[in-house]
């Protein structure tokens, strides 16, 4: 885009990257490995990533940016000493290595991020909170080279979904049925009269075609006696919901979100809740994220027992050393569920 001479082109990419790849995903899913365990390898290895693609994301938007990225590259090799240069601006611009390129696991991520952004779009649609779990999320898979790649990352999409399970579903499978509907607007100005006889040979496609045209991104037709080339924006695919849970269809990809919540389900939700609750306090209190904390409640019976419970999940992951129930505690951190509440304190130790 710089060659182009386009730096709004290039400021989005690097935008996108930052934003979207950089800080949506790899520093989140990332963020145990900076602040959990001792200083070795995988933490390490951690901050070594993250400082290489902040070095490279400044000289990169260094034409754009050039003070606010001088002072990221100054406060960045201040203590590594890894570049002697005074300024980025005298420093080389960087050039792709190829050899770092991985095809294999680039597509791996974004078809973890795909399948991640659809299940979430359904907790949206259900207003479902991410911090609570869910059973079952199905995936249904179009290829065995497909199947490997989704089992490498099932335990991540998991993870991120807040699913129990995620289980993978021949793509012929019974459960999901795709229904195909033509769109007029690409239809109408490449075929004219003729869309009313093609739109309604999109309506007989096979499921197999449907899958193929999905796959290739095409599939020809033999419409009035002719050969014509269906292209995947001339039509819209989605999958019917199935009962109890809900189907979402998008980058060739469909998922289906089991959304039946059990009791057992909604305590690890209230446990998340509380988790969540208790993190935020640490930040307004200015807590370091290495101090540990003594954390006390003030809950009703029912709600001190689903505490109790998952003490030991609440405590890990808040650094937590005890929980105590107290009759009243002087605090404004309080907490409502459906018909319990509790008033939350922290001590750093």
């Amino acid at each position: 885009f710089y060659e182009d001479y386009e730096p709004t082109r290039a400021t989005r990419a690097i935008s996108d990257f930052v934003q979207e790849k950089l800080s949506n995903w790899y520093v989140r899913l990332s963020r145990r490995r900076f602040w959990k365990g001792e200083y070795r390898q995988d933490k390490i290895a951690a901050y070594q990533t993250l400082y290489e693609c902040l070095l490279t994301v400044a000289k990169l938007a260094a034409p754009v940016a050039p003070f606010y990225t001088d002072k990221l590259y100054q406060d960045l090799i201040q203590n590594t000493q890894t570049e002697g240069f005074d300024s980025i601006h005298l420093s080389d611009f960087p050039l792709a290595s190829k050899a770092a390129i991985d095809p294999i696991l680039e597509n791996r991520i974004n078809k973890a991020r795909n399948i991640t952004s659809l299940a979430l779009s359904l907790r949206k649609k259900e207003q479902i909170k991410v911090r609570q779990p869910l059973e079952t999320l199905m995936v249904a898979i179009n290829s065995p080279e497909e199947k490997i790649e989704i089992e490498s990352i099932q335990e991540q999409l998991a993870a991120e979904i807040n699913v129990k399970d995620v289980k993978l579903l021949d793509d012929n499978s019974d459960l999901l049925v795709k229904e195909i509907k033509p769109n007029f607007k690409t239809l109408g100005p490449r075929f004219g009269k003729e869309m009313g006889s093609i739109a309604g040979k999109i309506k007989s496609l096979t499921s197999e075609e449907i899958k193929t045209l999905e796959q290739e991104g095409r599939l020809s037709l033999f419409v009035n006696e002719k050969n014509i080339i269906l292209n995947i924006s001339d039509v819209e695919i989605s999958s019917k919901d199935i009962e109890g849970w809900l189907v979402a269809h998008g980058n060739g990809l469909t998922v289906a979100l089991d959304i039946s919540l059990t009791e057992t389900l909604l305590d690890e939700g209230i446990a998340r809740e509380l988790v969540n609750r208790i993190q935020n306090i640490r930040k307004d209190s200015g807590f370091a994220v290495t101090d540990k904390i003594n954390i006390s409640f003030s809950a009703d019976k029912r709600l001190k027992e689903k505490i109790i419970n998952h003490r030991d999940y609440i405590l890990s992951e808040t650094l937590g050393e005890n929980i105590n129930f107290q009759e009243s505690l002087d605090s404004e951190n309080e907490v409502v569920f459906e018909n319990m509440k509790t008033l939350i304190t922290i001590k750093k130790i």
